[in-house]
């Protein structure tokens, strides 16, 4: 892994696995949908800790050189010549760590509205009728409110993320994000693509927005959630209706809170 690394993260459903597969139409970049190497990341660092009865024996110098190791070691294999972007939501959380590891790396965050986040979800479920979905631990019961309760709650798949992307946007090391915005990257992902460019410092490649390549199908089959990376072949954005009951939409509505330029004191690129 000479070449560097950035990392993908903000919100889930809101266009980064389609970014994955717009970067990695350059030979020179390696992206990919969210894979192993953040859990593998998180658990390391808590076996670092006073969990471990043994972590007396470990410094922080110690502790930066293993943690490194994770990325050297995955990526030596995949491709150790390539800038990687690395994806997950949780990266957001873990800057602190993260950063005195790759000082020079970026974030690159693909952000949406949480009310079309929540209809995405139960889109794809209603679609899915007959596959439970481990989303919900495949459970059969509930209705689209509990399922938005559980997705927007403080542990949930939106609601972790987006308050992780809070604590970074606000924090210390926001001058590392890029937000990317769900509607740029469907509507205008040139421009979208552009922006990354300049903010990683890497040469413009010409990417083809009408031949996107990717396939998840065997992962997202095993969580019972077919098409849940699935990624259409040229890069548009479908109006559609939600389909989620108007309070539950209007509840998530007023969440987008990178689109409020008074909140953001720090000058966060937003594009």
């Amino acid at each position: 892994m000479d070449k560097g690394v950035h990392f993908i993260s903000g919100l889930p459903r809101s266009g980064s696995t389609l970014l994955a597969a717009l970067l990695r139409q350059n030979p020179l970049f390696h992206a990919n949908m969210s894979g192993p190497v953040a859990s593998i990341y998180a658990n390391m660092l808590a076996e670092l800790s006073g969990r471990n009865e043994f972590h007396v024996f470990i410094d922080d110098d110690q502790r930066k050189a293993l943690l490194k190791s994770i990325f050297d070691n995955y990526y030596a294999k995949i491709h150790p010549h390539k800038v990687v972007f690395d994806t997950s939501r949780t990266w957001t959380s873990k800057l602190p760590s993260l950063l005195r590891l790759f000082p020079k790396s970026k974030v690159i965050c693909t952000v949406r509205q949480v009310s079309w986040i929540v209809d995405s979800v139960e889109r794809l479920l209603q679609k899915n009728a007959f596959q439970p979905s481990k989303i919900f631990g495949f459970e059969t019961g509930g209705t689209v409110y509990s399922r938005s309760e559980a997705l927007t709650g403080p542990g949930g798949m939106i609601g972790f993320p987006y308050n992780a992307l809070r604590e970074a946007f606000f924090g210390e090391y926001s001058d590392h994000l890029l937000l990317i915005t769900y509607d740029t990257l469907s509507r205008r992902p040139g421009k979208a693509l552009a922006a990354i460019y300049d903010f990683i410092g890497e040469p413009p490649f010409e990417h083809d927005f009408e031949n996107v390549e990717y396939d998840a199908d065997e992962f997202d089959a095993r969580l019972g959630t077919p098409g849940l990376h699935r990624v259409q072949r040229k890069v548009q954005q479908i109006e559609r209706q939600t389909v989620l009951p108007p309070d539950i939409f209007e509840k998530n509505a007023n969440t987008a809170f990178w689109a409020d330029p008074s909140v953001n004191r720090k000058n966060v690129r937003i594009v």
